[in-house]
């Protein structure tokens, strides 16, 4: 690996953990409560645990109002918006089809970082994308679309949740030029998250095992944002947004922990395969 340190490898890798950690979650937690409410829930939960820990270890004195807007920017869209488009795709596409399509995320990052931060792909980090991709992607369709229609409007709704996720980590980097604080990025962010989730959700109040379980995804989702921010104030967009695109393999491995676990079909050994040696270019790269 050239370029980059070990740094945003690891950060990268820890933010997959976190974010394949949290689908996990959210599996147990939608028991409680709609998808709407859990939402609502997991993004307060975030953007409180973000906001006291910004409190203690952010020095405002370095604080810079460009990356301040930037990173507000940023909290319009994500994670609020993704959450609300992944919500609506799973509903006409199936969770298969649906995460398919949105784990094309790190081509959009990648563009991204290309156009408007001038970072250019390694020959040999294109190839490790490309795998990476078609490995989650089939990891996603191994259990089949769930009998949905491949409307054209509905295949828009994740392709428009994996633009905004690609899209949001250049960006984001950008702000992080003017206010090197990934703590900052994130809290920001998720604050404004927040309130547009205040906002535009309307929800009846949770139970206890609700808040609980939507709490605990949301601070796995806020430490995932938190610790993928950081990943890429110390590396480019090429090599992070592909690693943090492996979550399915961390969510693959805790369902393999569950009592009873489903045989592995062949495409799902396949992309596992393929995003594996996907991550072996990258890192060679």
């Amino acid at each position: 690996m050239t370029g980059a340190g070990s740094a945003p490898v690891l950060l990268a890798l820890l933010a997959a953990v976190q974010f394949g950690t949290a689908l996990v979650l959210t599996q147990r937690a939608l028991r409680h409560a709609p998808p709407a409410a859990g939402a609502r829930i997991s993004i307060l939960a975030s953007a409180a645990l973000l906001a006291l820990a910004a409190l203690v270890r952010v020095d405002p004195t370095l604080a810079d109002a460009r990356g301040a807007a930037v990173f507000a920017a940023v909290g319009l869209v994500f994670p609020i918006a993704v959450t609300r488009l992944t919500f609506a795709a799973n509903r006409r596409l199936g969770p298969s089809l649906a995460g398919a399509l949105g784990n094309l995320a790190p081509l959009f990052a990648v563009l991204g970082a290309a156009l408007f931060l001038a970072q250019l792909p390694a020959p040999a980090q294109i190839a490790g994308l490309a795998a990476i991709a078609a490995g989650v992607a089939t990891l996603s369709l191994a259990g089949g679309t769930g009998g949905a229609r491949l409307a054209g409007a509905a295949l828009a709704l994740p392709l428009a949740a994996a633009a905004i996720r690609g899209l949001v980590q250049p960006a984001t980097q950008w702000g992080l030029a003017f206010w090197p604080s990934p703590l900052a990025a994130a809290a920001i962010g998720y604050l404004v998250s927040a309130a547009v989730a205040l906002a535009t959700i309307r929800a009846p109040r949770p139970s206890g095992p609700a808040l609980a379980w939507f709490a605990a995804v949301g601070l796995c989702n806020g430490g995932a944002v938190l610790t993928l921010y950081a990943a890429l104030a110390e590396g480019p967009v090429a090599l992070v947004a592909p690693l943090v695109a492996t979550y399915p393999l961390v969510t693959l491995a805790l369902a393999r922990l569950l009592p009873n676990p489903a045989p592995l079909p062949r495409a799902a050994l396949a992309g596992i395969a393929a995003t594996v040696l996907g991550v072996m270019l990258l890192l060679a790269g």
